[in-house]
């Protein structure tokens, strides 16, 4: 999958994977993770998700990796705010007060860029790639973040045959295999989302489940 896949998204609007507002399970368990009070959260694949301006309502710094430059402006545009703007190596990046939005492609950030952070929030990323990437995805997490990282990862789960993606089917086997190695991996909710998401009802998909993993330090 290319990076023009992504921007022909955004330009043409067809952004269903983008919430109207924060997403439930993130304000229902990030609670139970216990991150420290201003801890430096990464959002990897961010789009304009108001799952930013929940967690820097919380008192979280936030900083939030994504590839489309539309979507970056969208979400200062939308919320009426002038960000500082600054080229950083590969990215460009605008801040505004807790919230940093890093504009360019996520394997190219390195730890350097985002010392600090010792959180992370995943509801749209790992979901968004196809299985090779996953896997090169995961492996750049953990060379980003320390070990004592804690985070929360929402992924969706389904006949893959059936449907192909984005979003892609993740398994709590391929979760386990991917993450398991470096953090804990526990499940904290499975949820049957089959009658809530039109699109998987009318492509004639039997089932849909949504994860909610707690990732913490071994």
């Amino acid at each position: 999958m290319q990076p023009e896949f992504w921007y022909k998204k955004w330009e043409s609007n067809q952004i269903g994977f983008h919430q109207p507002e924060a997403n439930p399970y993130l304000q229902r368990h990030w609670p139970d993770l216990a991150i420290a009070p201003a801890a430096r959260v990464l959002v990897p694949l961010c789009g304009k998700s108001l799952d930013l301006l929940w967690l820097a309502e919380q008192g979280y710094r936030v900083i939030g990796i994504e590839l489309s430059e539309k979507a970056v402006e969208d979400f200062f545009s939308e919320h009426q705010v002038e960000p500082r703007i600054s080229e950083e190596g590969a990215f460009k990046v605008y801040r505004s007060d807790a919230i940093e939005l890093w504009c360019g492609d996520f394997f190219a950030l390195t730890a350097e860029d985002v010392v600090g952070c010792t959180a992370f929030y995943d509801r749209a990323a790992l979901i968004a790639l196809p299985a090779p990437m996953r896997e090169r995805y995961a492996a750049h997490l953990q060379r980003l973040l320390p070990r004592e990282t804690k985070g929360l990862l929402i992924t969706l789960d389904y006949d893959q045959a059936q449907i192909p993606g984005p979003p892609f089917a993740v398994s709590d086997d391929e979760v386990q295999h991917l993450l398991g190695g470096g953090w804990q991996v526990d499940q904290l909710d499975v949820r049957d989302v089959l009658s809530e998401s039109p699109k998987f009802l009318q492509a004639g998909a039997q089932w849909l489940v949504e994860r909610i993993y707690r990732v913490s330090p071994r």
